[in-house]
């Protein structure tokens, strides 16, 4: 065998070995590992199964609570109503446990492609360093060692074709090796999203939680202040009516002194739908005929400014400050701009104001506030971001059923009073002059 022949079958042959380097020499290491990834599929798949049969359960009980709801407002019916909202709440947490479930299914199935692409991306570093050392060993030579340690051309042109062999598997390695980091790190990326998702659903399990421990309080108290009779049901109810009344008139009286002028200049303009409705679209629903002519599905029970309702008396002619949403006991509310919690109120006695509420300052001259919440779940000057988590809703305060009071104010007009609870405690209250309320239909 000529030493030509002999060179190019050691080339062709190291050529092989690298190949071999990168289709064998990790299939023993990750076949386990690829098993493992297709186990965890099926199990995610498993939970998925699962989680929209919870939903499903979900479902129904939101309509029955739509109906509860629609009924008139006696003893027998609010304890129905607490007892299907804390079966809602409980098939939330069992929900939201399967997205936990499921999400760290997902969190292990990445860890494990991202091990086999480190496996990969070792074994293809190895196969560039041996071609790296080959081509290196070629391209010692000159041209003109090349030719001069050669009896003939022939021999020449084999050992230039050797080392462009050489050459082209070297990019080849290099090309896959680049390919490979580059799913490396799509993997990592999504590994951090999946985690800061687990995170989210911790919250939200925390938040749950208090909500669920707050319709069990809420159904204890109501018995044990109606003694489970109807007619003592009645006259609770319309004392928290008439706490309401007079909690609202004196908040009135002071606001109409409060003095705001407003520039139109230092907030967005009407129309602009620089606020996200502070629901999940899961919350969208059939809505009464006065609120479907909004043109959108979310269910609004008031509206803002001088309503039949507030013409009542109510506010004292001045207005809604905001707009009400039915919303069950322990639906998702999340903050409809991103901001900073100015205020929050989660430690109050359940029968006073707002109840449990959250107050946002936008950067763009507007503020935000939620009311009559179950749970919180953001802590005072905490920056968060649009539609993310905030708390529950809830029917704290001087709320007669469930749901979410949204009042959009100017930055500048927000103050705070002190108010002296029924209950014993004074906490804050946000305040404005009937100037600095602004119409929240105009920003959603």
């Amino acid at each position: 065998m000529s030493y030509v022949v002999y060179k190019k079958i050691a080339t062709l042959m190291t050529l092989f070995s690298l190949v071999c380097v990168l289709a064998l020499g990790t299939a023993l290491q990750i076949v386990g590992a690829e098993e493992s990834v297709s186990e965890l599929r099926d199990k995610i798949s498993e939970s998925q199964k699962q989680l929209k049969l919870i939903e499903e359960e979900i479902k129904k009980y939101e309509q029955q609570l739509n109906e509860v709801g629609a009924e008139k407002a006696t003893l027998q019916s609010a304890i129905r109503e607490l007892d299907l909202s804390r079966e809602k709440v409980k098939a939330n947490i069992r929900a939201t446990e399967e997205k936990i479930s499921s999400t760290d299914l997902e969190i292990e199935e990445l860890e494990r492609e991202i091990y086999i692409k480190e496996l990969e991306i070792t074994k293809n570093m190895e196969a560039v360093a041996e071609t790296f050392r080959s081509v290196d060993q070629t391209e010692g030579q000159t041209i003109i060692e090349v030719i001069l340690g050669h009896d003939s051309m022939a021999e020449v042109w084999d050992e230039l074709e050797e080392q462009t062999l050489l050459q082209d598997s070297l990019r080849q390695s290099v090309r896959i090796l680049n390919a490979l980091k580059t799913e490396y790190e799509k993997a990592k990326n999504k590994s951090l999203v999946k985690r800061g998702e687990l995170q989210e659903l911790n919250n939200e399990l925390t938040g749950e939680q208090k909500s669920l421990t707050n319709t069990i309080y809420q159904k204890d108290t109501l018995l044990d202040q109606t003694k489970n009779e109807e007619a003592e049901y009645q006259r609770v109810l319309a004392e928290k009516k008439a706490a309401k009344e007079r909690f609202e008139k004196e908040i009135s009286d002071y606001e109409a002194k409060l003095k705001f002028i407003l520039d139109p200049s230092t907030i967005p303009a009407a129309g602009s739908g620089v606020l996200k409705w502070p629901f999940e679209p899961s919350y969208m629903a059939d809505c009464p005929s006065y609120a479907s002519a909004l043109g959108n599905q979310y269910c609004l029970t008031q509206y803002f400014g001088n309503t039949a309702f507030a013409q009542s008396g109510a506010y004292n002619g001045q207005g809604h400050n905001g707009v009400d949403f039915r919303a069950q006991i322990g639906t998702r509310v999340n903050a409809a701009l991103g901001g900073t919690v100015q205020e929050v109120n989660y430690i109050a006695a359940q029968n006073c104001q707002y109840g449990k509420w959250v107050l946002i300052k936008h950067g763009n001259g507007l503020t935000t506030l939620y009311g009559h919440l179950s749970s919180v779940s953001v802590s005072k000057g905490q920056s968060v971001s649009t539609g993310q988590l905030i708390g529950y809703s809830g029917n704290t305060g001087y709320s007669t059923g469930p749901h979410l009071h949204f009042t959009v104010y100017a930055s500048d007009a927000v103050q705070f009073k002190d108010y002296t609870c029924n209950s014993g405690p004074t906490v804050k209250v946000p305040v404005s002059a009937y100037t600095g309320y602004l119409n929240p239909l105009n920003y959603l």
